[in-house]
């Protein structure tokens, strides 16, 4: 499920990126949880990538919808992201988990992240505010040699 801007390469609305969520939420497969989350990717040239959750019963094997749509976005040679809205099945707007946030840091920081409950509450966050000390190639740098 990828599509591009709409007419005249027009930005989509926040809306419309949650309608792709929920649509996709509606594919999820949660028979453990039963907590359904559809997210929709939106890269820098329009794309968008949609995702699902996708439980196991080897629980660590489960994958997000957030990383779900980002590998979608990725295996079509998306790099750069702009928003992403996330709609799940709970009745509060609930933030990326902390292995989505880092996953998804590593293609930009300053990603806005859309939530929406089925109270129809919605929250916008920034991904550094969410992850304000996320790991990265910089922190990985080798040590400067010092000379004994």
């Amino acid at each position: 499920m990828t599509e591009t801007r709409g007419t005249a390469g027009a930005p989509r609305s926040w809306e419309d990126l949650a309608d792709r969520a929920r649509a996709a939420r509606e594919r999820a497969y949660a028979p453990y949880s039963r907590f359904l989350v559809g997210a929709a990717l939106e890269a820098e040239d329009g794309r968008v990538f949609a995702g699902c959750n996708v439980e196991n019963a080897s629980y660590p094997v489960g994958t997000c919808a957030e990383r779900v749509a980002l590998g979608h976005a990725v295996v079509s040679g998306a790099r750069a992201f702009s928003r992403i809205a996330i709609v799940t099945s709970g009745a509060v707007p609930a933030p990326p988990c902390g292995m989505c946030r880092q996953a998804l840091a590593e293609f930009g920081r300053g990603l806005e992240v859309m939530s929406v409950g089925t109270n129809g509450e919605s929250v916008v966050w920034r991904l550094r505010d969410l992850l304000p000390a996320n790991f990265s190639l910089e922190r990985m740098a080798a040590p400067a040699e010092t000379g004994s």
